[in-house]
């Protein structure tokens, strides 16, 4: 072990190993071990958990300025380690380059300067009649992390739970937990006292459980697959606390029969495989008049074919490795069960990409003439893989979109932009996109039914880290 990286907890402001049990990390590319982190236990957590209580106390009665300045600190410093984070992320996750730096290192230090803009307004207290109503801490917080945007969405949880008071335990993925790293370090340099962020490595069924059933958290935010949601809220539930989930996707990209079908289809092929398709908002399902099915399908396949396969680290890499083996073998599963249910193979296919034997490589995959109720349009499949649905009218392709146990994401194509908001109203999800429009940092991101509860980003995403509390004074007379 001593000739590889290695990353420890980070426990009341001083890295630990806690043990000598260690979990490897591998690069998905060249599937060699990368870097270890340790296995974490339960008392990795009850120390942890300790420190975010005995710093609790302090950090809420920190001023609003003073953890406000803190923010835009860390802002600052996710920023001047750009280059660094984009690099780590790539190494560990298989992104390309260009992705890790356009979006992964930059989504982090543009999203905790922009809630620090939104705290300075934030309506901490308020007057309603003769009572006064106050924001407060809800206190220790659990930060339960994917490893599909490492860094982001520990950040989008971090950095507003510190921001409305509370002190935090972040349990990143042990598959990209390296990012972790530079979390700690920025809000150690912003002068965040000891104990107010604290890290342990492992495992979910370890780690995460310790955490969800602690008797001294006081809030779980998870961000993962719906199964792992369920068993977090179950555990939780024990001891009452409350608990966010921000879990699975089946988002529809629902084309009208007026809009721009080659560029309904453009946009709606980067979306599914943005990240390799490993992003829960990806619109995986495209919905498209019947009478323009086939055109849609040789668009897709044209676009799909065009995507270049290879090493995240060069320039023209459009899709790289996914994050794992596991994650490989379960997207290639679901192109092989595609195939075997009758679903029309348009591009790609299960087997591994030209000259990609070595890696967790997926070609990027497109179905024709997929039945709404099929697996591969039910069920989250998080890579590469685009289902084309036809559908005969308006609605029948809401009822189609509405149609899975999800409601994360969705988009809408229309040459009448008004008609497209009327159809977005009609969808049974937490944000719908019409015509491609960008992604808003500060809008509130979550989802419905099995999708998840509570909303992340912007003003939203910092009320989830608060208590109400209502005071009532007698009236004048």
């Amino acid at each position: 072990m001593a000739s590889l990286p290695v990353q420890t907890h980070w426990i009341d402001g001083a890295w630990t190993t806690g043990h000598t049990r260690w979990i490897d990390v591998v690069d998905p590319t060249t599937e060699e071990r990368l870097a270890a982190v340790p296995a974490g236990t339960a008392a990795d957590v009850e120390l942890a958990v300790a420190a975010a209580g005995k710093a609790f106390g302090h950090w809420s009665a920190v001023p609003l300025e003073s953890r406000v300045a803190a923010v835009r600190a860390i802002a600052k410093g996710l920023s001047a380690r750009h280059d660094e984070i984009a690099a780590t992320i790539t190494a560990e996750v298989g992104v390309p380059t260009w992705f890790s730096q356009r979006v992964q290192a930059s989504l982090p230090a543009a999203t905790s300067a922009a809630v620090a803009a939104i705290a300075e307004k934030f309506a901490w207290i308020e007057q309603i009649g003769h009572s006064t109503v106050v924001r407060e801490p809800v206190g220790v917080v659990a930060a339960i992390t994917p490893w599909n945007f490492p860094l982001h969405q520990a950040v989008a949880k971090v950095v507003p739970a510190l921001l409305a008071g509370n002190t935090v335990v972040l349990k990143p993925s042990e598959t990209a937990p390296l990012t972790a790293r530079f979390l700690a370090e920025v809000i150690r340099d912003a002068g965040i006292p000891d104990g107010v962020l604290n890290i342990v490595h492992g495992k979910g069924p370890v780690v995460g459980e310790a955490l969800a059933t602690h008797p001294d958290v006081d809030m779980v935010s998870f961000t993962g697959s719906t199964a792992a949601g369920k068993r977090v809220a179950a555990l939780a539930a024990g001891t009452v606390k409350r608990v966010a989930l921000e879990l699975g996707g089946k988002s529809a990209n629902l084309v009208l029969p007026d809009a721009d079908l080659l560029a309904a289809v453009r946009a709606g092929i980067a979306n599914c495989f943005m990240n390799g398709g490993q992003l829960c908002w990806a619109w995986s399902r495209m919905l498209v008049p019947a009478a323009l099915h086939s055109q849609a399908v040789a668009a897709a396949a044209a676009e799909a074919e065009a995507f270049t396969v290879g090493d995240p680290t060069q320039p023209d890499t459009r899709l790289g490795p996914l994050a794992s083996a596991a994650q490989r073998d379960r997207v290639r599963g679901y192109i092989e069960r595609g195939i075997a249910d009758g679903s029309q193979l348009a591009a790609g296919g299960p087997t591994p990409p030209d000259g990609f034997e070595r890696g967790y490589f997926v070609r990027p995959t497109v179905f024709g003439g997929v039945d709404p109720t099929a697996v591969i349009a039910q069920e989250e499949i998080f890579g590469p893989v685009l289902s084309i649905i036809p559908y005969s009218s308006e609605d029948e392709a809401v009822e189609i979109a509405n149609a899975t146990r999800y409601g994360l994401g969705g988009a809408v194509f229309s040459a009448d932009p008004d008609h497209a908001l009327a159809v977005a109203g009609r969808l049974r999800t937490g944000q719908v996109d019409i015509n491609g429009a960008a992604f808003n940092t500060v809008a509130p991101f979550g989802g419905y039914r099995q999708s998840g509860n509570g909303r992340e980003l912007g003003r939203f995403g910092l009320e989830e880290f608060c208590e109400v509390k209502s005071i009532q004074r007698p009236a004048s007379v």
